[in-house]
């Protein structure tokens, strides 16, 4: 079995969207934009974002939809 870790951190770019599965399940979906900073080839100082879709499920859906809003850090 292979298993592959993420760690996204960054800043919610919309209200987290809690909804239920038919079976009861909770599904919460929220966006994360994450900036990275460099310096171009010119010497001139860039930022740029890059955007990011979420999906939690259970307990962990029902507790960011609680507590976290648009542009919390997560």
């Amino acid at each position: 079995m292979n298993l592959n870790k993420v760690f996204v951190l960054g800043n919610l770019t919309r209200d987290p969207e809690l909804r239920q599965t038919p079976g009861g399940q909770s599904v919460c979906s929220f966006g994360v934009a994450t900036n990275t900073f460099y310096t171009s080839r010119t010497g001139e100082k860039k930022k740029k974002a890059e955007f990011h879709n979420i999906v939690a499920w259970g307990r962990q859906a029902e507790i960011i939809s609680q507590f976290l809003k648009k542009g919390s850090l997560v």
